[in-house]
């Protein structure tokens, strides 16, 4: 009989005796699984999820050129059946109040970084203390890229992916057109995506015709949209808008990459 081979696999074994011949199948225990061998499968597959997400980021920027963008959180409400109220619509669709309102309320150097303030974001690092910064820098592109290719979730992991996706996005779209992709994949409500679907669902007309009053109350209502109504503001929102208004007037010679 053969002894258990270096394999540990089940391996045939020839007997004679009495001019007969005879075969017989010996079971031997399989190798185990070293630590190492696992952790570099783990590793493997790591590094190829992320080859597979960088992939996706670089084409998808590319197609987006000319196929309007789904943001993540779109998706994730048509995969459980969710409704979506989005209707795309060119920047020149808009009303040019609500683009210079978003610059000024959520990123004033948005014509002059490439993708990221890095004087913003230093002065972030630079403020904060042991639990962390007590305010964002999240550009515009940051934003973009966080809505179309990462989760929601607050992380300095997902923070730290924002960056490269904001400079590669930055770099292969122009400014207005990161402009326009933002303000139709941003949320403002319940399943509310665009400014066409906010413009139609709060003033009950089109992202065309809106003043720079109620520019000012949606640009107001992004860090919040699930709580905070342009509809119907509250003092608080109704004076964060009025603010608003002051600064936009004083933004606007800065705001020359939004024209065509």
């Amino acid at each position: 009989m053969m002894s258990p081979n270096s394999e540990g696999a089940a391996a045939p074994s020839e007997e004679n005796g009495g001019g007969r011949s005879g075969r017989r199948w010996t079971l031997r225990p399989a190798r185990p699984v070293s630590a190492a061998r696992f952790f570099r499968r783990l590793v493997q597959i790591g590094l190829g999820l992320i080859l597979l997400w960088v992939g996706a980021v670089v084409w998808l920027g590319l197609l987006y050129w000319v196929v309007p963008p789904a943001s993540t959180l779109m998706l994730g409400r048509w995969l459980t059946l969710r409704s979506v109220e989005r209707v795309y619509v060119p920047l020149d669709d808009i009303s040019p109040h609500l683009p210079l309102a978003v610059m000024t309320s959520e990123d004033s150097r948005f014509c002059e970084h490439g993708g990221v303030d890095w004087i913003a974001l230093r002065e972030v690092v630079e403020d904060a203390d042991e639990d962390g910064p007590s305010r964002g820098a999240s550009t515009i592109p940051m934003q973009v890229a966080k809505n179309l290719f990462l989760s929601q979730s607050r992380s300095y992991i997902r923070k730290g992916l924002e960056i490269p996706v904001a400079l590669y996005l930055d770099l292969i779209w122009s400014k207005r057109q990161m402009m326009e992709v933002y303000l139709n994949v941003a949320e403002w409500g319940e399943g509310v995506f665009g400014a066409e679907a906010a413009a139609q669902k709060y003033f009950r007309k089109s992202a065309k015709n809106l003043t720079r009053r109620e520019a000012a109350l949606l640009a107001r209502a992004l860090p919040s949209p699930l709580r905070r109504n342009p509809a119907h503001p509250t003092k608080r929102l109704s004076a964060l808008a009025g603010q608003l208004q002051a600064r936009m007037t004083a933004a606007a010679p800065y705001s020359a990459c939004l024209k065509p």
